[in-house]
C-alpha cells in the first residue's frame, strides 16, 4: 500500500494537472468562439461566389474549362486537414483513419494517389508510413486568414490543371456543435456538379464567359479549401475544449478518490498508533 506521503503527492500533482487542463479549456473556449464566428462570416462570400460561378458556367453553355471537365482518373489527390498538435480527443485520429482506409481500399500503389497534408499530425502520419505526400503546410494560425494559405491553395489547383492528379478530394472535420464534429469528404475537382445545389441566376458580364471563368474558377476552388479550413479550425477548438473539460472532470474525480484513500490510510495509522500506546501502557501495568 502506498504511504501517506505518496498519496498526498498524488493529490497535489493531480490538482496541478487539473489547473492546467482548466486553463487550456478556457483558452480553447475563447479560440472556439472566434473560430465559429470566422467560419460563419465566410459562408455568405463562399455561397455567393459559388452561385455566380455556377450561373456563368452553366448559363453560358458550351464553356470548356479543365476544371469543369472530367477526365480518365490515373491519379487521385487528397487534401487532409488536421491540427499541428494533439490533446483534442479523436479530432485528428478520425480524419486520418478515414483517409487511410479510403486510400487502402481505392489504390494499390503510391503512384495512384497524392496527399496534400495541412497540419503536422497528418504530415507526420503519412510520411512515417512512406505514403506519397507531395505538398504540406504546418504552423497554420488558430485563426487563419486567406493570405496564409493562398500559396498552397493556388499550388493545389494548379496541380490539377497541370494533370498532376485527375481528381481531388478534401477531408476535414465539419463543425456541428461544441460536442459534435463530423468527418467530411468532398470532391473538390473537377467541378462537375455546380448546378446541383445552386439556383441559377442570369448575369450580364463583360468580357466573355471563358475569360471570366479563367479567373473565377480557381478562386472558387480556393474558397472551398479555405472554407473547409475555417470549418476544421472551429471543430479543432471545440474538440480540444471538450477534451480538456473531460480531463478536468476526470482529475477532480481522481482527487476525490485519492482523498478518500488518504483519509482512510491516515485513520488506520492513527488507530494503529493508539493501539500501540494502549498495548504499551497495558504491558507496563
Amino acid at each position: 500500500m502506498a504511504s501517506l506521503r505518496d498519496i498526498k503527492n498524488s493529490i497535489n500533482s493531480t490538482k496541478k494537472m487539473s489547473q492546467i487542463t482548466k486553463a487550456m479549456e478556457m483558452t480553447s473556449a475563447a479560440k472556439w468562439n472566434r473560430g465559429v464566428m470566422n467560419a460563419k462570416a465566410f459562408v455568405p462570400y463562399m455561397e455567393k461566389i459559388q452561385e455566380v460561378t455556377a450561373s456563368i458556367a452553366i448559363g453560358s453553355g458550351g464553356v470548356n474549362h479543365p476544371m469543369l471537365t472530367s477526365r480518365p482518373v490515373k491519379k487521385t489527390g487528397y487534401i487532409v486537414m488536421t491540427s499541428d498538435r494533439g490533446l483534442a480527443g479523436a479530432f485528428n485520429s478520425n480524419v486520418i483513419r478515414r483517409v487511410h482506409q479510403t486510400i487502402q481500399s481505392r489504390h494499390k500503389s503510391n503512384d495512384e494517389f497524392a496527399i496534400i497534408a495541412i497540419g503536422r499530425v497528418a504530415r507526420d502520419f503519412f510520411v512515417k508510413r512512406g505514403m506519397n505526400v507531395i505538398l504540406e503546410i504546418v504552423g497554420v494560425s488558430d485563426q487563419p486568414n486567406f493570405e496564409s494559405i493562398k500559396d498552397i491553395t493556388s499550388a493545389t489547383v494548379g496541380m490539377f490543371t497541370d494533370e498532376t492528379f485527375d481528381e481531388l478530394y478534401i477531408y476535414y472535420n465539419h463543425y456541428h456543435s461544441a460536442i459534435s464534429q463530423e468527418v467530411t469528404e468532398k470532391k473538390l475537382l473537377p467541378l462537375s456538379d455546380l448546378s446541383s445545389s445552386h439556383k441559377l441566376i442570369s448575369y450580364e458580364f463583360e468580357p466573355s464567359a471563358e475569360e471570366i471563368l479563367e479567373v473565377l474558377l480557381p478562386q472558387y476552388a480556393e474558397s472551398l479549401i479555405y472554407g473547409a479550413l475555417l470549418d476544421s479550425k472551429a471543430s479543432e477548438h471545440a474538440a480540444r475544449m471538450t477534451a480538456m473539460r473531460n480531463a478536468t472532470d476526470n482529475a477532480k474525480e481522481m482527487i476525490k478518490s485519492y482523498s478518500l484513500i488518504y483519509n482512510r490510510a491516515r485513520q488506520a495509522a492513527i488507530t494503529q498508533e493508539i493501539a500501540e500506546i494502549v498495548g504499551g501502557a497495558a504491558a507496563l501495568e
